[in-house]
């Protein structure tokens, strides 16, 4: 049984994390800050803003960062009880329909980290919306340790919000505390750190890499990466969904699914409803948990963040929601890949130049 007590809890369902974030805000005292990339204007959108409106009013200090395009769903004035009250609330990068559409228009901010009073910081794949509350997630609550990097983090995201930041090695400096690290990625055609770090990970893999992840596109570095761990024997495991949310991405991914079969890759689909969990587990001893997707959007384009780490307690939980992941997973059917449609085989190359935006 969970406990509030407990140093580290990984959350796979979005109502209990939501429960457990929603008492940890009515707790604090000094501030709460929330960086996210979609806040819905809904059941779970509007109680999270009921919680700080108390808060604002009991004197704690509230900060919001929500990415522009993923927060659009929001009406115009959502806020302003909040700011009323002395809230600062910002939106990151606000689309522009200009020629930049298309280049910095993209760059979002997709990271999701809730902090509290120097004392509780949570980290995942959840946004706050009501429309993902069936899904399987991933989300990390952390307590003590590790507070005052992330605040670090979330201040220097705060400042830049709307700024075209060129000296990115300011912002992407790898955050090391204890048996942990924090890994940044900022919109990059060449750093991409986040990726880098990952196919670092699989390259020194022994026994076993297990990814999970809700879009699957991986470039051609990380696919010959992992390819390359299952013809040396190591257990290569890729566990998405059967239906994401997204259909383009899924009608894409068919592409890769068939020669990462063939070189010993194991494909799993998962069954019940939507998988947007964001895991890695090496060896059973190193974890990642974070924003990224497995693609080349969030690699290439998006403001991302992870964990990684080898803290015996976090691992186990990410061994153990993997393991209940894969319980809910059929395996891939090849043959049934070969007989794909025409049309299907279409609009894999069809799509195929628009990878890098979907």
């Amino acid at each position: 049984m969970f406990t509030l007590e407990e140093p580290y809890h990984l959350f796979s369902d979005p109502i209990r994390y939501y429960h457990a974030m929603v008492s940890d805000m009515e707790a604090a005292h000094d501030y709460i800050y929330i960086e996210t990339y979609r806040i819905g204007n809904d059941v779970v959108g509007v109680r999270v803003r009921d919680v700080l409106l108390r808060k604002l009013k009991a004197g704690v200090e509230v900060k919001l960062l929500v990415d522009a395009w993923g927060g659009s769903a929001v009406a115009d004035g959502f806020f302003d009880v909040l700011t009323a009250h002395g809230a600062q609330v910002r939106f990151f990068e606000k689309i522009k329909f200009n020629s930049d559409v298309f280049t910095r228009g993209h760059r979002r901010n997709h990271r999701k980290i809730l902090l509290i009073d120097d004392e509780i910081t949570y980290i995942g794949s959840s946004n706050f919306t009501e429309y993902n509350l069936n899904w399987r997630e991933s989300v990390l609550r952390i307590k003590g340790n590790l507070s005052l990097a992330f605040k670090r983090i979330f201040r220097q995201d705060f400042e830049i919000y709307n700024k075209y930041v060129f000296a990115k090695d300011n912002y992407l400096r790898l955050i090391r505390y204890g048996n942990f690290e924090i890994v940044r990625d900022m919109p990059s055609i060449t750093k991409q750190r986040i990726m880098k770090r990952y196919i670092y990970l699989i390259n020194k893999a022994q026994n076993k890499v297990e990814i999970v992840s809700p879009y699957f596109l991986p470039g051609y570095k990380l696919r010959k990466a992992l390819m390359e761990a299952a013809q040396r024997g190591v257990t290569v495991k890729v566990v998405i969904p059967k239906r994401s949310d997204v259909n383009l991405v899924d009608i894409l991914r068919n592409k890769y699914l068939g020669p990462l079969h063939l070189a010993g890759v194991r494909i799993r689909m998962y069954m019940p409803h939507n998988l947007h969990a964001k895991l890695l587990l090496v060896d059973g001893q190193t974890f990642s948990v974070g924003s990224p997707n497995f693609d080349y959007r969030s690699f290439r384009y998006m403001y991302e963040i992870i964990l990684v780490g080898t803290e015996p307690s976090i691992v186990r939980q990410v061994d153990h929601h993997i393991y209940q992941t894969l319980q809910n997973s059929d395996k891939f059917d090849y043959e049934q890949w070969k007989r794909r449609s025409l049309i299907n085989r279409f609009f894999e190359w069809l799509l195929l130049p628009f990878r890098h935006l979907l």
